[in-house]
């Protein structure tokens, strides 16, 4: 009778779940710690200004001396401005697609077709990205092509823009479900403040849900532009792997992603510039999306206090 059975079963699993967190936290230590330990290695063959601000990326390492190409070319920026273009591209089809699609279903849907609609689209966010990889592949990229043909522009048989639109559409529902939920979370007292007010509906979602709810929505916004600087199948079979420094979304690009997974593709020699330049671009990688996740956590945290 003197037992406490319920005291020591909540310390077991008070033990468990510490044990859990920290193997979670060591885990992100680990592979921050890897990648950075092989960054530091390629750095001390080439140096950081050159990784950094090159404007050449050719990372061909010969065995000898007297090969052709002996000496690779480890400027990251094409591989960088690519990443952004896609990115971009994407980006400029999923927020208004997404935002768009959110405002319809919180405030003009029924609750039926709410039921409805809003599961169907976040299917897409199920699909496999080599499946999205095929559809950019055989179908949009061709249709880009011969569009521009039509209009007399050169366009390449991979291009950033066939890229971007296939990954604009993957992350429709990143934007479109987290803007949902932020703009459900607005409190149904401003709503009914405007329109006691006379206001109409399209303006109180445009000057009193829409303000409240943005912050929210910047913070899906960067949580969606995450997703797209990750991708790599999409690119890999609709933009290429030139590393071109261009502006122009109709000639072939790559991304840092690809750029890894080629480098670490197949018997690759660990002490060589050219595979450890790979986790120099998973290093950088790394970083940019820690930042826009970190901005994307604290915007969102600070409109949750604000409603909460």
């Amino acid at each position: 009778p003197t037992l406490r059975a319920r005291n020591q079963v909540e310390r077991i699993v008070r033990v468990l779940l510490i044990c859990c967190s920290l193997i979670a936290i060591f885990t992100t230590v680990g592979i921050v710690l890897s990648v950075l330990y092989e960054a530091i290695r390629f750095f001390q063959s080439v140096p950081v200004t050159d990784f950094l601000f090159g404007l050449e990326w050719s990372p061909q390492m010969a065995i000898r001396a007297d090969q052709v190409g002996s000496s690779g070319a480890f400027g990251a920026i094409p591989v960088l401005a690519g990443t952004v273009m896609i990115s971009m591209i994407a980006m400029s089809v999923a927020a208004p697609i997404g935002l768009m699609s959110a405002i319809y279903l919180s405030e003009y849907a029924g609750p039926h077709l709410r039921a409805s609609a809003k599961p169907l689209l976040e299917i897409l966010a199920g699909i496999p990205t080599v499946v999205y990889g095929f559809f950019a592949a055989l179908i949009v990229a061709p249709f880009v092509r011969d569009s521009g043909s039509l209009l007399g522009l050169d366009v390449a048989s991979e291009s950033a823009l066939a890229a971007g639109l296939v990954m604009g559409i993957m992350i429709i529902p990143f934007v479109s479900s987290l803007s949902d939920d932020v703009i459900n979370a607005v409190p149904q007292a401003l709503r009914d403040g405007a329109y006691s007010l006379g206001a109409t509906q399209a303006e109180t979602i445009r000057k009193v849900i829409f303000p409240a709810a943005l912050p929210g929505i910047v913070g899906s916004i960067l949580l969606a532009v995450s997703r797209a600087i990750g991708e790599t199948m999409i690119v890999v079979m609709a933009a290429g792997l030139a590393a071109n420094l261009t502006a122009n979304p109709l000639e072939a690009v790559t991304t840092v992603t690809v750029q890894i997974v080629t480098l670490l593709t197949g018997d690759q020699e660990f002490d060589s510039p050219k595979t450890l330049a790979a986790f120099a671009l998973g290093l950088v990688l790394f970083a940019v999306t820690l930042i826009l996740n970190v901005i994307a956590l604290t915007v969102v945290r600070r409109y949750r206090e604000q409603y909460e």
